[in-house]
């Protein structure tokens, strides 16, 4: 399938990790931590250390959503996935030319909330797309679902059909917080984003073309990151070994390529993430860092984002290689070339 065009949108609420750190304290909630919890978050997010410099989210203070409930939350997620979503499919529809009543089909992936029907059917509903659109929702598949997803539209392209595909966090709705180190990393790290991109199987040249795909899951390693249920909200469950498992199962993926790529795009973790697939991998992942540096880690968008960034300076690549992984424990590559 051809790529015809690609668009990301984030919440106009920015926040610098100090004033993170700042809203943190006054929400009291490191007076409510043990002395050692409340040093790792400063120490996240004084100092620069978690390679973030500012997020995103779609909540004009942060403070508050400590102490929400479940349905709060979730009111949240309903509220502002749909808009997000929206905000980066439409300018994907101007850049390639195209009408909401042009598409055929519209997949969106998210892990942060919960919606029956899903985020496809408001998204439909606020754009304007036709009656008989083809509508899937995929969700549960964390951070590594944009490839997936990606490899869903593959089929439908195939089968002649012009298609959308967007990713979107709402990982503010998702917020949580007590001693667990892994709980508080994740504070530290996920933003608010979406990215959207138009797909169909109209070859032309210059244009990049996405496929073969590939896939490593290995369940016994569920354990190490995954959403739990604390009390009706999403707690996510991340183990220090994450950074290691996402690099053995990505230079997997990677030596089974028949061709190096020119270029790896990945999902942008967290630093110590970052590092590991530099490890293991003959690539610098510099649109990879530059994503985690503006937005931090927006889950399943953040892979887009990086080929956003690819995409806007001139090269003379023909191949790339996309990388997300995440909950199951599951890794995710795609191709792209031109």
């Amino acid at each position: 399938m051809y790529l015809e065009s690609i668009a990301t949108a984030l919440p106009a609420h920015r926040y610098t990790q100090p004033e993170c750190l700042q809203a943190l304290r006054e929400a009291g909630l490191l007076e409510e931590l043990r002395p050692g919890s409340a040093v790792l978050l400063e120490k996240v997010l004084a100092n620069g250390a978690s390679g973030i410099g500012a997020r995103h989210f779609c909540l004009p203070e942060i403070a508050p959503v400590i102490g929400r409930g479940p349905q709060e939350l979730n009111e949240f997620f309903e509220r502002e996935a749909p808009r997000l979503a929206a905000a980066a499919l439409a300018p994907a529809l101007e850049k390639a030319s195209l009408t909401p009543g042009d598409l055929d089909a519209l997949l969106i992936c998210t892990c942060t909330g919960y919606l029956c029907p899903g985020i496809t059917s408001h998204v439909a509903e606020l754009l304007g797309l036709r009656a008989d659109a083809y509508l899937q929702d995929l969700v549960g598949l964390g951070c590594g679902a944009a490839i997936p997803m990606l490899r869903g539209a593959e089929g439908l392209v195939a089968s002649g059909l012009r298609v959308a595909t967007v990713a979107v966090e709402v990982c503010s709705a998702a917020f949580f917080a007590d001693d667990d180190p892994g709980v508080l990393i994740s504070l530290c790290l996920f933003g608010d984003g979406a990215a959207a991109a138009v797909w169909s199987g109209d070859a032309e040249d210059g244009k990049w073309r996405a496929g073969n795909f590939s896939t490593v899951h290995r369940p016994e390693q569920r354990e190490k990151i995954r959403f739990v249920n604390a009390g009706g909200k999403l707690r996510n469950q991340l183990d220090r070994a994450v950074p290691g498992l996402a690099a053995e199962a990505v230079r997997e993926l990677y030596q089974s390529l028949e061709q190096a790529p020119d270029r790896v795009l990945a999902h942008s973790g967290g630093r110590d993430v970052i590092e590991s697939l530099e490890g293991v991998l003959p690539h610098r992942l510099a649109e990879t860092r530059e994503v985690l540096a503006e937005c931090g880690n927006m889950s399943s968008p953040s892979v887009l984002f990086a080929l956003e960034k690819a995409l806007a300076a001139p090269n003379g690549d023909s191949r790339w290689w996309l990388t997300a992984f995440g909950a199951g424990f599951a890794a995710h590559g795609c191709e792209m070339w031109r």
